[in-house]
């Protein structure tokens, strides 16, 4: 398998692109989801909402194979070595953020990660408080898992920086990569990740802390 076989958690817009953009490159990736009728429309080729470019290589990459939808967990994990988290976070009406299927998507993949066995790479892609990679992901991973983060598995957040209508492009020709890393071993793993994807064309790869790489996000997402 090695760091070319990856699963994403989430087929919404960030995760479908993703899943789809990366299979395009070469990649072998499991896509998660819990919708049955998304997952249907995924494995035909189909995608189930509107983003320019999105149609041609999602249907590119389930024809060659490199894209497969599940349902489990145990699948996805057993079947790569990195892990992408894209669940939605909606805003609740007091303006908080709900985390709940981040903490569920956290939980399931320690509950895999403890059957699997071996150092895996989880990557926080959602939009997430500052401190919610540490204070929610990581301790629903060490507990369902029964592993120690940085031993049993690594841990990044990278924030996607995708505008509506031009998501696809944005993946293809982004400014900048931010990889905030636990250590140097998930960001080293992470890196190779996007120099693989990215080849020659690799944008700038800016390596910081979990917590400055939420913050950067939400700073991005404000001045937008």
């Amino acid at each position: 398998m090695g760091l070319g076989s990856v699963s994403v958690i989430g087929l919404g817009r960030v995760g479908l692109v993703l899943a789809a953009c990366m299979a395009y490159r070469g990649f072998d990736v499991i896509g998660v989801d819990l919708d049955e009728a998304k997952l249907r429309a995924i494995s035909e080729g189909r995608a189930p909402f509107f983003e320019p470019g999105l149609g041609e290589i999602l249907a590119e990459a389930v024809r060659e194979g490199r894209l497969r939808c599940t349902k489990s967990y145990e699948e996805a994990i057993a079947n790569s070595e990195a892990s992408f988290i894209c669940v939605d976070t909606p805003s609740l009406p007091d303006g908080d953020v709900n985390l709940s299927s981040v903490e569920r998507a956290s939980k399931s993949i320690g509950e895999a990660l403890k059957r699997k066995g071996g150092w895996h790479l989880v990557v926080v892609r959602s939009t997430v408080p500052p401190l919610t990679t540490e204070r929610v992901v990581a301790p629903a991973i060490e507990e369902a898992s029964g592993l120690r983060r940085g031993e049993g598995f690594g841990l990044c957040m990278s924030p996607e920086f995708l505008r509506e209508g031009s998501a696809v492009r944005d993946t293809f020709e982004p400014d900048r990569l931010v990889i905030g890393e636990l250590d140097e071993r998930s960001g080293d793993a992470l890196e190779s990740i996007y120099r693989r994807f990215y080849g020659e064309r690799c944008p700038p790869v800016l390596r910081t802390s979990i917590v400055n790489a939420e913050m950067v996000k939400y700073a991005s997402n404000a001045f937008l």
